[in-house]
């Protein structure tokens, strides 16, 4: 049988991907087909990332097409998510960035925060996601308690706008809870809940998503690095001992091999304290030099130091972020920050940029 484009399609329409009861071919997850003699290489495209079944699907795949075309068929299949492959809601998202902590009252909302606003004051489209789901507080931080989303009729279905504000796109489980009252949700529950914010929300094309983590390890943690594509994280600490080792244990979930999320940098909080008053004085309260230490254990930057200064606070009760203060001391030290953060996702995207793919004529019966 020669081989052409129509008959490697009509061979996958017998691979049948179950969670949604039809072939791969009518359900679109074949892309990027490509046909030179007795090769053949495309990508099967599934709704999230690490798809339980993917490994079933392209194996099926493999085998059918040698089945029917020759044992000596050479077969390359590329597993992709609708985010890599720019569909889907999430589609239209660059990079994905989780900011983590080992253990809860580091700073880490607050850096979340300001670095997703230095980033847009950057240039750059971004969307902030507080996924902190038992304590959310960016409806605080950036001025928005008491509001609500909106929402839109998109192709059937009812689609949450995120709400925007200094330039960025923002969720949060805060805008659909009462204020004072406990979230008691199992792990499945509060999962669920942030599967809604990521998949039926309309987030457009972003440059950056940031998102803040719930702090330590757990469910949610494994449900969002493993349904979602996060290019890379940054994990908060301060420099006492006891939050470094905290730091340790969710260094060791990103590396963890069913994770694999590159760590791009450590951010150290409440590094010293200067007195407004005497601006040139550091007082290191908290002992000195822990961020580095960690830094220099994984093997990444410490690409962030904060004071502890009046401003921070303020910046966040008030809600207006810090980081939208040009006067403000810590202001210089997020935008270093955020080009830090630019040049390492810029470069990291270069070192995973896949073989372009040939362009092929529908009806030919090899590539040109």
């Amino acid at each position: 049988m020669s081989m052409t484009k129509d008959t490697v399609l009509e061979t996958l329409k017998k691979v049948l991907y179950f969670p949604k009861g039809n072939n791969v071919v009518d359900l679109g997850m074949v892309e990027e087909l490509k046909i030179d003699g007795k090769k053949v290489s495309f990508a099967l495209v599934y709704p999230e990332a690490n798809d339980k079944n993917a490994h079933i699907v392209k194996d099926a795949a493999e085998r059918t097409l040698k089945a029917d075309l020759g044992e000596d068929l050479e077969v390359s299949i590329e597993t992709l998510s609708e985010q890599q492959a720019g569909r889907g809601p999430l589609g239209k998202v660059k990079n994905i960035i989780a900011v983590a902590s080992g253990k809860g009252g580091v700073g880490k909302s607050t850096v979340a925060t300001n670095l997703a606003l230095a980033l847009a004051k950057t240039g750059a489209k971004v969307g902030l996601l507080d996924a902190d789901i038992y304590g959310p507080s960016m409806p605080i931080m950036m001025g928005l308690k008491g509001e609500k989303p909106g929402a839109v009729e998109d192709g059937g279905k009812t689609k949450i706008l995120p709400i925007e504000k200094f330039g960025i796109k923002m969720l949060s489980i805060g805008f659909f809870i009462e204020e004072n009252k406990a979230l008691m949700w199992r792990g499945s529950m509060a999962s669920n809940a942030l599967q809604q914010l990521f998949n039926d929300a309309i987030w457009g094309e972003l440059d950056f998503m940031v998102l803040d983590l719930p702090p330590g390890t757990g469910d949610i943690h494994l449900t969002l690095v493993q349904s979602v594509p996060v290019t890379g994280s940054i994990i908060v600490t301060t420099p006492q001992n006891v939050a470094l080792a905290d730091v340790r244990k969710a260094a060791d979930m990103f590396t963890n091999k069913n994770i694999n999320v590159p760590i791009l940098g450590v951010v150290e909080n409440m590094t010293y304290f200067t007195p407004a008053e005497l601006p040139e004085n550091k007082y290191y309260i908290f002992g000195k030099g822990g961020g580095q230490i960690v830094a220099n254990e994984l093997g990444v930057d410490l690409i962030g130091q904060l004071p502890i200064v009046e401003s921070i606070a303020m910046g966040g009760d008030s809600g207006v972020p810090v980081v939208m203060n040009e006067d403000a001391v810590v202001t210089e030290e997020f935008m270093k920050m955020a080009e830090s953060l630019k040049a390492k996702v810029e470069a990291r995207n270069i070192e995973m940029a896949p073989t372009p793919i040939v362009q092929i004529d529908p009806n030919a019966n090899c590539a040109t």
